[in-house]
């Protein structure tokens, strides 16, 4: 055996003997919940020659027969982070790490960002460190510091002594670690001790969103656990409003329901629209088990009926619970549809009206869009035209109480002369010739609660038009209770871009 790593294979032996004497409920702590199962790394990529679950744990090792040429991450891959507390354990022998937060992925297992650092040496645990950024140590233990919007590093003060913190770190044994990030505002304890608090005000450099990731550092062999790992999403800072767009599954052919590049289009457009933080999950319901704790609207753009994420297992629940707190709803195009018994109460009640199966109907058809209603939706949206598959005879709320459609068009009579079947006819969609036809709506509910529902998008392209698309984007801003700018949300869209993230088929 090799000497170097022979110190770090008895000392797994010692550690995996005390693997049960640590433990937190992490379940019982209120707003907390698990990133890591406990039994293996799903949710997470990472080299796996260097990393495994073991014992409830996750663990990174190197080893002089296997070392990484530099540092190396396992990326929680189940979503992305804003504003949030985490807290896990750790405990290592030998060399440096930490965990990545609101990081990118530069490839390869190759992360850059905030880092919260520890290591088996006496000078970096608890410091704010940025991986492969310009600034490098950020905070050193025991500071408070500022930086400003020119990117000049001002030390405030104290949070603590260094060497007392220091002194309270069990070297090999367990430690815990505990993040709290909040705007721009990051502050880091080890065992109950504030390590560093600091306040990014650097324009070019702060993050508001991004990855996490667990490191092992490059150099002499190391081993570093990890447990008990758990996340508590806040609200956002400054009266920014968070969107969580869900896209659904692969279903049709090329060009149509692209739910996985349409949510990424809105996701790019919205970035950067003032008060508004976005995310997406795609490929269906979140993995991300805190996925909306934080959120302030959800849009599910899927497919609908009996397949609608919403509608399986306990979702339809989940989604009630949040819309009861006030957090906006919104669907679109196929995902407007639910069952009438399995659904179709609930999207009244969030969104004001839904596709109901033997009643509304799905043609496609040229809207002419002559004019729009007077709404924040509809700010700067001017008349357009454009093929789609436009759903129809929607099931509204009674009277329409607290709705107001906001793209309203007439389909050709053709439209309607559809076979009686739950999309295709019926007769009083055939019996209503010539009547407009409302195609996207919003809703204002008695809490406060705010919907959106629109019937388009079934053709990926559309996407591409300003109109069509502003419409939407207007929407999910106001369904957020956000400041829809006084001209709408601007955005502009490429034909490259229109091309890319296309499922494979």
């Amino acid at each position: 055996m090799n000497p170097l790593a022979r110190p770090i294979a008895l000392a797994v032996i010692g550690l995996s003997m005390m693997a049960g004497i640590h433990s937190f409920a992490a379940e019982a702590e209120e707003g907390f919940k698990p990133l890591f199962n406990g039994k293996d790394l799903s949710g997470w990529e990472g080299n796996p020659n260097f990393w495994s679950a073991k014992e409830g744990m996750i663990q990174g090792q190197t080893t002089a027969e296997k070392p990484t040429s530099g540092n190396t991450f396992l990326i929680w891959r189940a979503g992305t982070v804003d504003d949030f507390e985490l807290k896990w354990s750790f405990r290592m022998v030998g060399g440096n790490s930490g965990i990545q937060y609101r990081s990118k992925d530069l490839g390869n297992f190759v992360m850059g960002g905030y880092q919260a650092d520890f290591e088996a040496g006496d000078t970096y645990s608890g410091i704010l460190y940025e991986e492969r950024g310009a600034r490098g140590i950020m905070g050193e233990r025991g500071q408070k510091v500022e930086w400003d919007v020119e990117g000049k590093k001002h030390v405030l003060g104290s949070v603590g002594n260094s060497e007392k913190i220091q002194a309270g770190i069990k070297k090999e044994g367990w430690n815990d670690y505990h993040i709290t990030v909040q705007g721009n505002h990051m502050i880091h304890r080890i065992n109950g001790l504030t390590t560093v608090d600091v306040v990014d005000n650097d324009p070019k450099h702060q993050v508001f969103s991004g990855l996490l990731g667990l490191q092992l550092h490059a150099g002499p062999p190391m081993l570093v656990q990890f447990k008990d790992l758990r996340i508590k999403r806040t609200q956002l800072t400054d009266n920014r409003k968070k969107i969580v767009l869900v896209a659904g599954t692969p279903s049709h052919g090329k060009g149509d329901h692209e739910f996985n590049a349409g949510v990424q289009l809105l996701h790019k457009a919205l970035t950067g629209v003032p008060g508004i933080l976005s995310t997406y999950y795609l490929n269906g319901w979140p993995k991300d088990v805190s996925a909306f704790d934080n959120a302030d609207e959800v849009l599910i753009y899927s497919d609908g009926g009996g397949g609608h994420p919403a509608v399986q297992g306990q979702h339809l629940a989940e989604l009630d619970k949040l819309a009861d707190q006030g957090v906006g709803m919104a669907f679109a195009h196929y995902g407007v549809e639910v069952p009438k018994d399995r659904g179709g109460k609930e999207f009244l009640k969030w969104a004001g009206g839904y596709f109901e199966e033997y009643w509304s109907v799905n043609p496609t058809w040229e809207a002419d869009i002559t004019s729009l209603p007077k709404h924040e939706v509809t700010l700067g949206v001017k008349p357009f035209k454009i093929m789609d598959e436009w759903y129809y005879n929607m099931r509204f709320r009674e009277g329409m109480k607290g709705v107001t459609p906001v793209l309203t068009a007439t389909p050709p009579d053709s439209t309607r002369a559809g076979k009686n079947d739950a999309h295709g006819g019926n007769d009083f969609v055939r019996g209503n010739k010539g009547r407009a036809e409302h195609l996207a709506w919003v809703s204002e509910n008695p809490n406060g609660q705010r919907g959106f529902g629109f019937t388009g998008g079934h053709y990926h392209k559309n996407w591409g038009d300003d109109n069509f698309r502003k419409l939407v984007l207007n929407a999910l801003v106001w369904t957020a209770h956000g400041k829809v700018p006084a001209d709408g949300v601007n955005s502009a869209v490429t034909a490259d871009e229109l091309s890319k993230n296309l499922d494979p088929k």
